[in-house]
């Protein structure tokens, strides 16, 4: 059960990472800092989303989870207060807003759900 959450984890910062990547290509390129802070999310989240199938470190699931938590935030801001002088208005571009919003909140609940499921080991400290 445990590698279908990590599965399930990963396809959903894969979605994030593809429509991001998308984004970029189709104009997000040429907006000064937005387009860079697009092309690194979505080279990170798959990235992270690989090495979360492939049996990385738990660690990497905490990356995954703040990398989808951070790039919910930054949808926020973009959408009220703006972001670097960027700002967008509802679900547009669509459906990529949609898309992401949707994969990054799924990310964050399979974290949060496997770290209540399955907690890490407690480190334990041993004297010589």
């Amino acid at each position: 059960m445990k590698f279908l959450l990590r599965l399930a984890l990963a396809v959903s910062l894969a979605a994030s990472a593809y429509s991001h990547a998308c984004l970029y290509i189709h104009g997000y390129q040429h907006i000064p800092m937005i387009g860079t802070a697009f092309l690194v999310q979505a080279s990170v989240s798959l990235s992270l989303a690989l090495l979360i199938v492939v049996g990385g470190p738990w660690w990497i699931e905490w990356a995954a989870a703040a990398m989808a938590g951070g790039s919910l935030v930054a949808f926020v801001l973009s959408r009220t207060v703006g972001l670097f002088g960027f700002t967008e208005r509802g679900w547009d571009p669509s459906p990529h807003a949609a898309l992401t919003v949707v994969a990054e909140a799924l990310c964050v609940l399979l974290w949060a759900g496997a770290m209540v499921r399955w907690p890490q080991p407690k480190r334990v400290a041993t004297t010589p």
